[in-house]
């Protein structure tokens, strides 16, 4: 399937499925493998953790697993999350304590684990704290906001912004920075050594609204919805990424303001293309 870029080719591959996994690695015979494939919302993972499990632990054995026996001396990066480490109000290094929450940091932990415990492959860790972009899904803060102001400037909702936590405050890179660190990683980095991907800011969930709400072309009111909520919910969540920087020389380029007005556009471009 290609998409757009006849350089890319895009197969549907269910990672659960050894055999279907074993298939497209040796019709490939990647020189490098980019592990993102898996659950990446925190707040469902409190409904179903035992899919997150599956999904971030057992697909991640059989990629690791395949290229080890297949191209043993291909390198994986295997991204991680910073929801690994005990929650901390000040900035996290690699070496701070590690402690999860959550369903989802439990499974990205056992996941890091699964990466060192098969050793004929040339895994690389990364810990990304939170990023945003164009086309990232709602089901994160800021594409969340992004989409409800875009969908009201159509005219598709009402005037009305639903919200959970706005007191948080979360360490955020532009998703096009993090995946700059992702293939910084793959030729600099060292296997089975965990690198933090981060901005180094924490930035509070209020202000991110509120820089969003300064790009909307109508007024919006703000309403607190409890649905929006997750059972538990670290106050800071703030990145040291010492390590990425002066291993790999990788570091963030992108202001969150353009950040936030990229995420802003996608939305509205995409809103304004689907049927009302």
């Amino acid at each position: 399937m290609s998409h757009g870029d006849p350089r890319v080719v895009w197969r549907a591959v269910d990672l659960l499925d050894r055999e279907a996994v074993e298939r497209e690695i040796a019709a490939i015979r990647p020189s490098a493998v980019y592990h993102c494939g898996g659950i990446a919302d925190v707040r469902a993972t409190w409904t179903s953790p035992a899919r997150a499990l599956r999904a971030n632990v057992l697909g991640t054995s059989n990629v690791l697993n395949t290229v080890a026996e297949t191209v043993p001396e291909c390198p994986v990066l295997v991204t991680g999350s910073a929801l690994v480490y005990r929650p901390s109000t000040q900035a996290l290094t690699e070496d701070c304590p590690i402690g999860p929450s959550s369903p989802y940091g439990f499974s990205k932990l056992a996941q890091e684990m699964m990466a060192q415990a098969v050793p004929a492959a040339a895994a690389l860790m990364a810990r990304p704290f939170n990023h945003a972009g164009p086309r990232q899904s709602d089901a994160f803060v800021a594409s969340a906001f992004a989409r409800q102001i875009a969908e009201a400037e159509a005219g598709r909702r009402e005037p009305v912004i639903k919200v959970g936590n706005l007191g948080a405050r979360r360490d955020i890179t532009d998703v096009r920075d993090t995946v700059r660190a992702y293939c910084l990683l793959v030729e600099r980095g060292r296997p089975a050594r965990p690198y933090n991907v981060c901005s180094g800011h924490a930035y509070l969930v209020q202000d991110l609204l509120d820089t969003l709400l300064g790009l909307a072309r109508i007024p919006l009111a703000v309403v607190s919805d409890p649905a929006r909520m997750r059972p538990s919910d670290n106050p800071i969540v703030l990145g040291d990424a010492s390590r990425i920087r002066a291993e790999t020389g990788w570091t963030p380029r992108i202001p969150i303001e353009r950040t936030l007005a990229d995420l802003l556009d996608h939305w509205r471009s995409h809103v304004s293309a689907s049927p009302a």
